[in-house]
């Protein structure tokens, strides 16, 4: 009988128990019968059910396999003595119920993969000295001879002879990936990403899950998600782009979904222009709405000298609203393209200067640049903390935790989620505003300091995308939060909820605090550190523009080493 779990959160095995992979992989398969049943048909319905007919050790025997990689494998090689009972008697088991094929049919790659150099030179040696090839040929080089003179599939006793080990294929991979879509949401996290909760590699927080919360809610969803998979795959595999093209799905309903497809069609365009099929290129990124898919339109049009025609899109879309990338990587096409135009080229704004200075330091035997400038800028009154991105993104993942893991529709729908699964997704925010109001709210209240360190604490070593707790100690974030004004943070934030997928990063690599300051009292300073030959990179940049025209203090500090005799 199929265990069930409505109600209740699946939980991973304890590594002590020996088949704690099959606990493991029991959970899932129940999670999903339960959760997502209304998704499968009657024929997969039943075949999740006979699979807890299994004995434990047939049932153990086909969880290691669908782990493992591919569908083909040699019975000698499977060696698993955890298991309650002998493989062989596993693999009759599972042949007889149907999981397992007997003896299929190979292909000389399926061979060459499944067996050892040392095991088919003597399998061909006598038609490799009739053809006077060298017996002696490394293995891919005797699979390219073999390969145009041996197309047919045959039985592994055919190739190799009746003394061969068995060799059994998996029959029901596609339905293992299947309930492994539905329970993770994607295919990119592996099986092996449910044991590491147990490991202590991770620790995950608790929301409540609905029949709203799931990943897919018609199976057409998930024939969806497997066809683009699949059209990722291929791209990956070298396929041409003309050839994937007409299998992408066509444009969507389900928003998770197009952000999906979004994606895969600027991957296929990428692809299609370095292939060569330019026009196909603008197509395909023409039918993207990804961030980056108006940008790469637009310079391959200017590379096909079709100025006119990335003119007016240009032009019509620097009116909109645009991300510090996207309005950056604009004004710079409509500057060249005004000129082949003989147009004038939009007004953009000056940014605004950006505060330098240069330090001449011993050279260090070890250590980045960043923390000899640490060590050499802090002093007893001011320390200087190297936080790069970590800073920022903690103090916003702790104010918000709420609201990020907020048990909205479509956002979490299993219990092992670093963060919502819609987080980059355009309508983030716009799916949690008046939360991320309240939060704001707090800012201008005065109470978020307590909320932050409420949350540090009750939350600490729980994953969430914004927060690597080793940087985060609470002594940092409460002199930070002394250091840095509250209307401040507040305006970080709103760049950060800009453009997350960008904004996360290029913050600068130190801060210096004077918590104990007099006169204009406790206040601070961000501090970008570039070693001799290194320069700034562009989305360094915007955020150093940013700090600059919001009046935040922030600096560029250039390193140089002091060479011999140089007493600076």
């Amino acid at each position: 009988m199929t265990p069930q779990f409505k109600g209740q959160r699946p939980q991973t095995a304890d590594l002590e128990d020996p088949l704690y992979y099959l606990k493991n992989m029991d959970t899932v398969v129940s999670w999903v019968a339960s959760h997502h049943g209304d998704l499968l048909t009657a024929d997969e319905q039943s075949r999740l059910g006979s699979f807890f007919e299994l004995s434990t050790a047939a049932r153990g025997l086909l969880t290691r396999m669908v782990m493992r990689t591919g569908e083909l494998f040699r019975g000698d090689k499977l060696n698993y003595p955890e298991l309650p009972g002998s493989v062989a008697d596993a693999l009759v088991e599972l042949s007889d119920s149907n999981w397992l094929e007997s003896s299929p049919l190979l292909g000389i790659d399926d061979l060459f993969r499944l067996f050892t150099l040392a095991e088919l030179r003597p399998v061909f040696a006598e038609w490799l000295v009739e053809r006077n090839v060298p017996r002696t040929l490394p293995k891919a080089q005797m699979r390219e001879v073999l390969a145009e003179h041996f197309p047919d599939l045959q039985r592994t006793e055919e190739w190799v002879g009746d003394e061969a080990p068995a060799v059994v294929r998996l029959k029901d991979m596609p339905l293992f990936d299947r309930i492994r879509l539905m329970f993770f949401g994607n295919l990119r996290q592996s099986w092996t990403d449910f044991v590491l909760v147990e490991l202590g590699y991770q620790q995950y927080e608790q929301v409540t899950f609905s029949a709203d919360s799931r990943a897919f809610h018609q199976r057409a969803d998930v024939d969806c998600y497997l066809q683009m998979h699949h059209c990722r795959q291929w791209l990956d595999e070298g396929v041409a782009a003309v050839e994937v093209w007409p299998e992408v799905p066509g444009p969507l309903a389900n928003p998770w979904l197009t952000s999906r497809r979004d994606r895969l069609l600027l991957e296929l365009g990428r692809q299609a222009e370095r292939q060569g099929e330019r026009e196909l290129a603008l197509e395909v990124l023409a039918a993207s709405n990804h961030r980056e898919a108006r940008l790469k339109q637009l310079r391959l049009l200017e590379r096909m000298k079709r100025f006119g025609e990335a003119w007016e899109i240009a032009r019509h879309w620097h009116t909109g609203d645009l991300s510090d990338a996207e309005a950056q990587g604009l004004a710079r096409i409509l500057k060249r393209l005004a000129a082949k135009m003989g147009e004038a080229s939009p007004v953009v704004a000056t940014p605004p200067p950006i505060r330098e200075f240069t330090v001449t330091l011993p050279k260090p035997d070890v250590g980045p640049v960043e923390l000899a400038a640490q060590q050499h800028l802090e002093t007893e009154e001011a320390p200087v903390f190297y936080v790069e991105n970590t800073l920022i993104n903690g103090l916003f993942g702790l104010l918000c935790w709420q609201t990020i893991f907020a048990a909205i529709p479509g956002a979490f729908f299993h219990p092992f989620h670093v963060g919502p699964a819609d987080l980059m997704r355009e309508d983030f925010v716009e799916r949690r505003q008046q939360a991320f109001d309240r939060c704001f709210a707090r800012l201008r209240g005065g109470d978020y300091r307590q909320r932050i360190l409420e949350t540090w604490r009750e939350k600490h070593g729980i994953a969430n995308p914004f927060i690597v707790w080793p940087v985060l100690s609470e002594d940092l974030l409460t002199m930070a939060m002394d250091c840095i004004p509250a209307h401040h943070l507040e305006r970080l934030f709103e760049r950060l909820l800009n453009n997350l997928k960008e904004h996360r990063s290029g913050f600068p690599d130190l801060i210096r605090l004077h918590p104990n300051a007099a006169g204009p009292g406790p206040h601070y300073e961000m501090i970008e550190v570039k070693g001799p030959g290194d320069r700034l990179q562009d989305h360094q940049r915007r955020w150093l523009a940013f700090f600059a025209r919001e009046g935040m203090p922030a600096s560029v500090c250039y390193v140089r080493w002091q060479s011999d005799g140089d007493n600076e």
